[in-house]
């Protein structure tokens, strides 16, 4: 034990669920995420006290070419049905590459714990996608445990083709009883309901909570975004960048059954809030980048009156 923290690891690589390679990140204070190369997701984010944040499914297939049920995959060039690939587009069924020496953090920061995975083309995505990019995602988990991640997209075309794609991070949170949550910062704005249609609708309601089958695309949505999680009295800020929409979604009982890799149960601890780029695609020239950024960070939920103070959570932290 002695030496320990000088010696702390904040990077290490090894064998995951059915050999497939994965990463450890971990934070001095005892935060700490895993991520799969297999579609570059994070599968595991834990607090100081050892307790899991994000929700990944007891069925989860850890096999290629299925993507994982959980955590937070990544849904690039296309989100859900939003387009002629396949559902969430490509990067979330793709090997990603680590890179061995990634840039380091702009020098005010002390970030230790981080890691830079790339997607480049394939020939395989040609006669579907028939573009070159190249997509960084650098997955990084800060001093206090927040969890950061930033895409950096860029079109490398030499044809002088632009390309067009929708984008989200489809973090499913761990949370103790669905009907006990609630999201704050969506209130009164206007969404797209993929359950009828994707018809164009106007939230009524001063927060949001649940007791059926959710799957809406928020338009237009601030940059922060509190998941409030009453049981356990922890908050989820979700903070992002470059990423105008906000999807909320939970499968319900009837839709819980049909997902094969999902438990019948599972749909009561787990929350999708996605931070993503659907109404209004992202075009890029050869040449050109985009970045797009999400931070979640843990905190513990103050109450008053038997209400959490929003302006507390959303303001002052």
């Amino acid at each position: 034990k002695q030496g320990m923290s000088r010696e702390m690891k904040y990077v290490q690589q090894c064998m995951g669920a059915n050999g497939l390679e994965k990463i450890i990140l971990r934070e001095v204070r005892g935060f700490s995420a895993e991520v799969y190369l297999y579609g570059a997701q994070v599968t595991s984010w834990k607090n100081d006290l050892g307790e899991e944040l994000l929700f990944v499914s007891s069925k989860a297939s850890f096999k290629p070419p299925k993507s994982i049920r959980g955590g937070i995959p990544i849904c690039f060039p296309q989100f859900s049905n939003h387009g002629s690939l396949e559902h969430h587009g490509f990067a979330r069924n793709k090997f990603w590459t680590l890179d061995p020496n990634p840039p380091p953090f702009p020098t005010n920061s002390t970030n230790k714990a981080f890691i830079d995975l790339i997607l480049k083309h394939s020939e395989d995505d040609k006669k579907n996608w028939p573009h070159r990019y190249e997509f960084r995602l650098r997955i990084a988990l800060g001093p206090a445990g927040d969890l950061m991640l930033t895409s950096r997209i860029r079109n490398t075309n030499t044809d002088g083709k632009s390309f067009t794609f929708t984008f989200a991070y489809n973090t499913y949170f761990y949370v103790t009883d669905i009907s006990e949550v609630r999201i704050e910062g969506l209130e009164t704005l206007d969404y797209l309901d993929n359950l009828k249609n994707k018809e164009r609708f106007t939230e009524q309601g001063d927060a949001i909570t649940f007791e059926s089958e959710v799957d809406k695309v928020y338009l237009s949505t601030p940059t922060k975004i509190a998941i409030i999680d009453h049981e356990r009295k922890r908050t989820f800020v979700l903070r992002k960048d470059g990423l105008p929409d906000a999807v909320v979604w939970n499968p319900w009982d009837k839709k819980a059954k049909s997902i094969s890799d999902l438990g019948d149960n599972e749909y009561k601890h787990m929350l999708c809030v996605q931070a993503a780029c659907v109404e209004k695609p992202i075009t890029l020239k050869p040449g050109e980048e985009w970045k797009g950024r999400q931070e979640i960070s843990p905190v513990p939920s103050s109450y008053c009156s038997g209400q959490l103070d929003p302006r507390k959570v959303l303001f002052s932290y």
